[in-house]
């Protein structure tokens, strides 16, 4: 039996390497909840790729997914996966949701990329009760997506940039430590972005004792815990991504032991997109540019 499709109801660019798929799958929109993530492949003989859920709706029957084209099978979905398009397969929600009840005063921090998973996590808080800070934080003013769902979901929004393009000239942990100053009863700051990153952010909080969550997406295989490659060291125990996680403690959380795990597949991934390059040029018509 074929598998079912999924089809993209929605493309969108948010920026020449950021795009956002709509994705239609009732049954996952109707289970999916704030923190999770799915596992897709674009097509038959594709790689399987753990992507957190940007946003749900139930209503429409759609999740939506912001993809970074940034190797062989990102760019290759980047190309082939438009509107009226079709994934080979999608599975989830997977991993534990985020815990969003008995909170009442929460930062969420997304930094690039991780603005997107971090948007619908702040909404389940704000609709749960709790007042809501977010930070986010891009390179420059061109890179900005969401700002207006975030000012819609959170009481208050500090919007950074590298540059000083656009908010304030800083990175987001220069965000958090604006908001630490202003508000003494913080309960809970959620980040969700590049490790370094993350890291930086559990750096800073710790030292105010501020209980941090960061949401760790390290090579994944299957998504059930049965392959062990997206093993983390937290607390000192060896935790799986996919099933314990993805969120953990982010003053537990060895980051010198992700990084490390980050960057071991590194050589073959750059050999990959080298050889999918390649192909795509040798498969221009002569004279196409």
């Amino acid at each position: 039996m074929q598998p079912r499709p999924y089809g993209v109801v929605r493309r969108e660019e948010l920026s020449p390497a950021t795009y956002l798929l709509e994705i239609h799958d009732p049954e996952l929109a109707a289970a999916a909840r704030p923190g999770q993530f799915v596992m897709v492949m674009s097509h038959a003989s594709g790689e399987r790729v753990p992507l957190t859920i940007a946003d749900f709706d139930r209503t429409r029957g759609t999740i939506t997914l912001v993809v970074q084209a940034v190797g062989k099978t990102t760019r290759e979905m980047q190309r082939d996966l438009v509107e009226g398009s079709f994934l080979h397969a999608l599975v989830g929600p997977m991993g534990e949701p985020s815990r969003i009840e008995g909170l009442r005063k929460v930062v969420c921090v997304g930094g690039g990329l991780g603005v997107a998973p971090v948007f619908p996590i702040a909404r389940a808080l704000k609709l749960a009760g709790a007042y809501v800070i977010g930070v986010i934080g891009f390179r420059t003013r061109e890179l900005v997506f969401w700002e207006e769902r975030f000012r819609a979901a959170c009481d208050e929004l500090v919007l950074c940039s590298d540059d000083g393009s656009v908010g304030m000239k800083g990175l987001v942990t220069e965000g958090i430590a604006r908001v630490i100053a202003e508000h003494a009863d913080i309960d809970e700051l959620v980040a969700i972005g590049p490790p370094v990153m993350m890291r930086a952010c559990a750096e800073l909080t710790k030292r105010h004792g501020i209980p941090t969550v960061v949401s760790l997406n390290p090579i994944m295989v299957d998504g059930t815990g049965m392959c062990g490659g997206c093993r983390v060291r937290v607390g000192g125990r060896i935790r799986f991504a996919c099933v314990d996680g993805p969120e953990f403690d982010g003053h537990e959380v060895d980051f010198d032991d992700l990084a490390a795990r980050l960057k071991r597949f590194r050589a073959d991934e750059r050999s990959s997109l080298d050889r999918w390059e390649q192909a795509c040029r040798t498969a221009q018509p002569t004279g196409a540019r």
